[in-house]
Order: C-alpha cells, then structure tokens, then sequence
C-alpha cells in the first residue's frame, strides 16, 4: 500500500508541476490528459499542505565515507542496523521528534 501511495504522489506531484509550467489553467490542462479537474485540485491541496511539506525523504548511506568527528556537546544516537543519527546543540526537539518517528517505522 505504501508503494501504491507513494507512486501515486510523485504521479500528482508531476501532473502539478507540469499543470503550473504550462502555463494553461487547470480547466483546459486536465481534459486534455483525460483527469478529472475534481481530482487535480483535491491532490494539489493535498501536495500543498502544511503537513506534506514537513517530510523530506531520506536516503540512509551504508557506510560514511570518512568518519566526522562529533562536536563537544553532540549527541549521538545509534539506531538499528548500524545507523546512527548526530543531534547539535540548538536543535528543534519537535523537528528530531519527527525525524526519530519516521525511521523508527522504517525499522
């Protein structure tokens, strides 16, 4: 299912930065590609959201080439599978709260 749904949000993210670059409203972009005008806008608010923007994807590296060393101060925490993540003074707690839950799912 997260497949499916992830397919089908680089689909939509494509057909709205396409929509946008063609300069064509969306009445006359989406008959011409056979898509409902009412499902283009319900994905567009749905790339739009506040919540949408909050994720990056992140593409775990097996091995770091070289080794940084950490800072005074840092924290580092080692999470499943050999990977670790390196927490700086100054950092959002809600921003690592988030990032903490989404690589724990992954686990």
């Amino acid at each position: 299912m997260r497949e499916r749904n992830r397919e089908a949000r680089a689909k939509w993210r494509r057909l709205v930065a396409e929509q946008g670059a063609s300069g064509q409203s969306v009445a006359a972009f989406c008959p011409e590609r056979g898509l409902p005008t009412s499902q283009f806008y319900t994905w567009r608010k749905r790339l739009r959201s506040p919540f949408a923007e909050q994720f990056l994807e992140v593409q775990v590296a097996r091995q770091a080439a070289r080794p940084i060393p950490p800072k005074q101060d840092t924290i580092e925490i080692h999470l499943a599978e050999g990977r670790w993540l390196r927490v700086e003074p100054g950092f959002d707690p809600e921003h690592l709260q988030t990032v903490l839950a989404v690589l724990e799912a992954r686990a």
